[in-house]
């Protein structure tokens, strides 16, 4: 057994309601706090879902302030912005209320108000120097996981990302309520769900940092998404399989926190930055070409997870390891999302752009169980096409 480190988030908080009780978490944790910037978007702004949480601060003597212009994929604009509002109101206590973007723009709004080290600075993996605000995590998505995870993505130019990875970003406290999770369209609760799936598969054949208890998590991940996903897509109101899939979307963004996600999503980062397309989607387009793709290096784990998403297979290695691939593109049909990058807008033309951006994500690709070279990388987009 390989020697490793396991980090993630202090206290987690798991109830249906729990963000209408939000103040009555957060005051004996945080004592001494009294200002509290929200961060969400426009779209769950306009749900009115927000309300709740907000007057359960103000009851429990946060003065609460709601910074509500985090778009999809942030770009260092926004988040340079919400900084500059968190000095500004003389925020002590930083919420992060919303999807994946909106989280992490929470993370790097607590570093950056709570110093002052330059976003440019802190790009890459242990760039983050000081300590940060406090933070709390309340997802309303079960797709990034991001509330347990230690990493920000940043749009740093017209199409390239950026990721700030330190233990800095780990939140102090996160909470699950699936009660703000009920309405969500079926394909955003689709495409979110498979992305945690791919969080797990990816975290349990990583190639650095794989570990047992990030395996743990990850298996459990997968057992609570793959019988949950369907129940939601075809009954969004239905709240123990939304808590469900929230949990599993938690685990998995643990799992892979600490054994970091490959290839997976090192091709689906472009689909997203070019063609802005939903992380979530872009990950579910490429995942079963990529994991054909990477089935002679990791066909026995790949057997390993068949047994729980696709628990009647059986056979050889190879025929369990393909059952998972199989398993994984019913899913997606089943849900009803786009199966194609065709379907997406992106054309044969495409792809020579996308494999050499794809070939950029460094970071990314050493985690693959095997090597991608660029013509591998634009024979999977072919593949997706």
């Amino acid at each position: 057994m390989n020697d490793f480190v396991f980090s993630t988030v202090s206290q987690i908080v798991s109830a249906l309601g729990a963000a209408g009780q939000l103040g009555q978490h957060l005051r004996p944790r945080f004592p001494d706090a009294r200002r509290a910037l929200l961060v969400t978007d426009p779209g769950f702004l306009a749900t009115g879902l927000t309300t709740a949480p907000i007057a359960s601060l103000e009851a429990a003597g946060f003065h609460v302030t709601t910074y509500s212009d985090v778009i999809a994929d942030p770009p260092e604009n926004v988040v340079l912005a919400a900084a500059d509002m968190a000095r500004a109101q003389g925020t002590d206590i930083v919420v992060g209320l919303g999807g994946g973007s909106s989280m992490d723009v929470a993370k790097l709004i607590a570093v950056l108000a709570g110093g002052t080290q330059p976003l440019a600075d802190m790009y890459g993996i242990g760039n983050v120097r000081g300590s940060r605000l406090p933070l709390v995590q309340v997802p309303t998505t079960a797709g990034t996981g991001s509330e347990v995870t230690n990493i920000a993505i940043v749009t740093t130019g017209a199409t390239t990302k950026m990721g700030v990875v330190a233990p800095q970003l780990y939140a102090d406290m996160a909470v699950l309520d699936a009660t703000l999770t009920v309405g969500l369209p079926p394909h955003v609760s689709a495409a979110t769900g498979i992305d945690a799936m791919v969080h797990a598969i990816e975290a349990y054949t990583s190639r650095h940092k794989k570990n047992p208890l990030s395996d743990s998590l990850a298996r459990q991940a997968l057992k609570l998404l793959s019988v949950n996903l369907p129940i939601v897509c075809a009954d969004g109101g239905n709240l123990p399989a939304r808590q469900a899939m929230l949990l599993g979307a938690l685990l998995a963004g643990q799992a892979f926190s600490d054994a970091p996600v490959a290839a997976v999503h090192a091709l689906a980062y472009p689909i997203g930055g070019v063609f802005h397309v939903p992380h979530g989607l872009s990950n579910a387009l490429v995942l079963p070409h990529v994991l054909r793709f990477n089935a002679p290096a990791a066909m026995h784990l790949y057997a390993e997870l068949a047994g729980i998403v696709a628990p009647g297979s059986t056979g050889s290695e190879g025929a369990r390891a393909n059952a998972l691939v199989v398993a994984m593109e019913a899913l997606a049909h089943r849900t009803g999302i786009a199966r194609t990058l065709r379907e997406v807008g992106i054309v044969e033309s495409d792809l020579d752009r996308l494999a050499d951006e794809a070939m950029l994500q460094t970071r990314l690709l050493g985690n693959n169980p095997r090597d991608v070279t660029r013509a591998d990388a634009r024979a999977i987009y072919a593949a997706a096409l």
